[in-house]
Formats: structure tokens, C-alpha cells, sequence
């Protein structure tokens, strides 16, 4: 995907705020994609409570470290299976 890709990819939020929260939350619910006449369509895996959405370019993941693989448990034994 080049950049021109990209940017035509959008991220959609609904923002959670609360008093019991330090700052508002930002929760990825869909994505949007920008169309040749610059139409939008959005696909939501959810829906917002406060019926509001914030939709902004994706930012690109910074790549994680692989992580070790974890020791398989150890059943206990006499228990079920």
C-alpha cells in the first residue's frame, strides 16, 4: 500500500467520556475508505452510544517485538482432562 493508499484509508473512533475518567478514550469501532470522488464509506463494528464518530487517517503500527514463546502448562495431575 503507498501512501497515496493510505491516507485514503480512515480509522473510525467514538470517544468515551466520563467523569470518572482522567481524558476522554478514544475506541477504534470501523473503518472508513475514501472513495474516487471523495465519498466516504464506513463499516462500523460497532455503534456509538453517543452517536458521534471521530474518523482520522490510521496511523501506521510501530512492529512489536516477537515475543518468547510461552512453556506449555502443566496439567495438574489426577484432575479432569
Amino acid at each position: 500500500m503507498d501512501s497515496k493508499e493510505k491516507a485514503r484509508v480512515k480509522a473510525v473512533f467514538t470517544i468515551v467520556e466520563d467523569e470518572k475518567l482522567d481524558k476522554p478514550l478514544f475506541r477504534r469501532i470501523g473503518t472508513g475508505f475514501v472513495n474516487r470522488d471523495d465519498s466516504l464509506n464506513i463499516f462500523l463494528d460497532a455503534l456509538p452510544v453517543s452517536g458521534k464518530l471521530h474518523i482520522r487517517d490510521v496511523e501506521p503500527r510501530e512492529p512489536r517485538e516477537p515475543r518468547e514463546p510461552r512453556e506449555p502448562r502443566e496439567r495438574a495431575e489426577g484432575g479432569a482432562h
